[in-house]
């Protein structure tokens, strides 16, 4: 497509080619420790052809945790069905993150958590506030997010790891 401007007296012509593509944002790779003090990359999150789903969350947050602990509940079914793996990943800063072990032990979450108290996996996700949950691809690529959580949004989470589950 061709389009003529004219400005200040002069003619420009621009030319606009259109082509499909996928935007996909990527998962970054950022290093982050576990509840046992390992180091783990982001970019070991992903498992070829399998969903992960992400959620970052807080300590102080109720609708965060009320999220984790309803996927709990069907993570078992969730599993058999999509393949998917769920990974936590805490926000707490310096001051609240020696409560994460202690609420993670007392809720028997069997999926990873993972700590994030600079919150830099946070910032290069564009997380501004929690719960936020993402959808990796078995690809690596961020497939689609939720922010907020209300009861019943797991069918939607579900309806999307079926969509994605190969």
């Amino acid at each position: 497509m061709k389009t003529q401007i004219l400005h200040g007296g002069l003619t420009l012509t621009l030319i606009a080619a259109f082509t499909t593509c996928s935007w996909a944002q990527i998962l970054p790779t950022v290093q982050l420790k576990n509840m046992a003090g390992e180091a783990i990359s982001t970019g070991d999150l992903v498992t070829a052809g399998s969903p992960t789903l992400i959620c970052f969350w807080a300590t102080w947050c109720s609708p965060c945790k009320r999220e984790l602990n309803n996927y709990a509940e069907l993570y078992e079914d969730w599993q058999d069905e999509t393949g998917v793996r769920i990974v936590a990943v805490s926000i707490d800063d310096q001051r609240s993150i020696r409560r994460v072990a202690p609420y993670v032990n007392s809720v028997l979450w069997d999926y990873d958590v993972l700590l994030d108290p600079n919150k830099d996996f946070a910032r290069a996700m564009q997380v501004v506030n929690v719960p936020h949950t993402f959808l990796v691809n078995g690809e690596g690529e961020i497939v689609w997010q939720h922010n907020n959580y209300s009861d019943g949004d797991e069918e939607e989470v579900y309806e999307q790891l079926l969509k994605w589950a190969e």
